[in-house]
């Protein structure tokens, strides 16, 4: 096991980690999930990472998920004369249609559906939120606006319009490709970028079919007001901070960030926290404070993990920064009040055999001492609902299917095991007692709790929970 930790770190590949040494460093310092961003890079690149984590895998003997990100809709203004031009506040600024390079009166903004989309009154952010201008009037071919907060505007710098659900695909075309690629490689996660709707990640789901889970990106402030809706569409789900910070106020977003962990946690999804955790480590060799406490501070809202990007995809320290992380992580966990925290946060388990043999098995293994909880899981969603209750015993996701073993590598407290297929209940008992000896999360004479679903192979039948012990030496 990674340690004794429960909540996970994700790790972005780049150019920084793209050796097979450099990855192996990061995988022996503490990283479940691999994340392949495809902003950035060649296919070539992220194929021969995946051959690598691939191999690393037969080695280690320990399932190791692998997340592609997608790149997602990138609105921009086009290009100006001379490069750049200055806005200054107060000023009227005009964006149409036209091809034209800009001036400091004009710009060309090369996406019609802006045009629709947006009202008089609007507010328009440039370049990641430092500049902001407010739509005067529209028409069909251009837009009115006035520059509140001014500044330098270079070629081809973002847009970004809050409280504005626009009418456009998550996935571009060049999504589509990256899509099918990463299909192809055989990736477990499939991150998607600008939801804006529970009708987004249906779209995403008819193209990837059963072959990888969809995981959201909550990064546009429309989507928090279907935040349910989409986290019941979603396998999973990553706070996206920096993406949602330029479009609402910076003090909203750890509001919104509770939000998500909690809506995530009552539906058992996954939920990663992102974007500048150790943002000071991509080139200082230590954290700041206020870095090591946000860190924290998504352990104890209850983050199943938590995401490092450019730390160790273009840092300086990228296995440093993985080994602080999972030091911040194990210590929090080792916090009395960690515990009193999940145990308040916790919601009832839903009316349903699966929940009710989950809640079960997390008190019988509380009353009784037990070392372990082992899930037999074909899959995920037995192995998922366990780990919805939290438990304080680790669990241990034994499955027959390899990909659901990855997969399971983004859940908080699971240690994911991949064995053979079994043949009847007793055989999955000793299977589940064997694993826990093996794995070092129950030693001889210990107890362990085993859930499962009979028949065997049918998703979301947990309906068994089995009381086991560890042979003694």
């Amino acid at each position: 096991m990674s340690g004794k930790r429960r909540a996970k770190i994700v790790a972005t590949l780049g150019p920084a980690t793209s050796s097979a040494e450099a990855i192996e460093e990061l995988f022996e310092a503490g990283v479940d999930v691999f994340r392949f961003n495809f902003s950035h890079g060649q296919p070539e690149d992220h194929a021969r990472r995946h051959r690598i984590l691939r191999e690393l895998e037969r080695h280690a003997l320990r399932p190791i998920g692998i997340m592609a990100d997608m790149q997602g809709p990138k609105l921009r203004v086009g290009a100006f004369e001379g490069g750049s031009v200055e806005l200054e506040p107060g000023r009227r600024f005009m964006l149409d249609r036209s091809d034209r390079p800009g001036t400091a009166a004009r710009a060309s903004v090369p996406h019609p559906e802006i045009f629709s989309a947006v009202s008089a009154g609007d507010d328009m952010l440039l370049d990641d939120g430092r500049l902001r201008l407010k739509v005067l009037s529209k028409s069909e071919a251009a837009l009115e606006t006035q520059v509140v907060d001014g500044g330098r505007l270079s070629d081809r710098k973002g847009i970004n319009l809050p409280g504005v659900v626009l009418p456009i695909s998550p996935l571009t075309g060049k999504d589509r490709t990256d899509l099918r690629f990463a299909l192809g490689l055989g990736v477990e996660w499939i991150a998607l970028s600008f939801v804006q709707r529970p009708e987004d990640v249906a779209e995403a789901r008819r193209l990837i079919g059963s072959r990888a889970h969809v995981l959201v990106k909550v990064e546009k402030p429309a989507a928090l007001d279907c935040i349910e809706e989409i986290v019941s569409a979603a396998d999973a789900v990553m706070v996206a901070r920096g993406d949602l910070g330029v479009e609402m106020p910076a003090e909203e977003v750890p509001i919104a960030q509770k939000t998500i962990i909690r809506t995530c946690r009552d539906a058992g999804k996954p939920v990663i926290v992102a974007t500048q955790m150790l943002e000071s480590m991509v080139h200082a060799p230590a954290p700041t404070r206020a870095e090591v406490s946000d860190v924290a501070t998504a352990v104890y809202d209850g983050a199943d993990a938590v995401m490092l990007s450019a730390e160790t995809a273009a840092g300086a320290h990228p296995t440093a920064a993985v080994e602080i992380m999972g030091r911040v992580i194990d210590r929090v966990e080792r916090d009395p009040s960690h515990r009193r925290i999940a145990a308040a946060e916790q919601r009832p388990p839903l009316a349903t055999s699966a929940d009710a043999i989950s809640a079960a098995a997390h008190q019988v293994a509380d009353t009784i001492g037990a070392a372990a909880i082992v899930t037999y899981t074909t899959s995920g969603s037995t192995t998922l609902r366990a780990a919805r209750e939290r438990p304080e015993q680790p669990i241990l996701g034994v499955t027959s299917e390899l990909a659901t073993a990855r997969r399971l590598s983004l859940t908080c407290g699971v240690h994911s095991v991949h064995t053979a297929d079994v043949r009847d209940f007793d055989e999955m008992v000793r299977k589940a007692v064997a694993a826990a000896a093996l794995e070092d999360v129950a030693g001889p004479g210990d107890t362990v709790i085993i859930t499962a679903g009979v028949p065997f192979g049918t998703p979301g039948a947990t309906n068994v929970l089995r009381i086991a012990r560890i042979p003694a030496e």
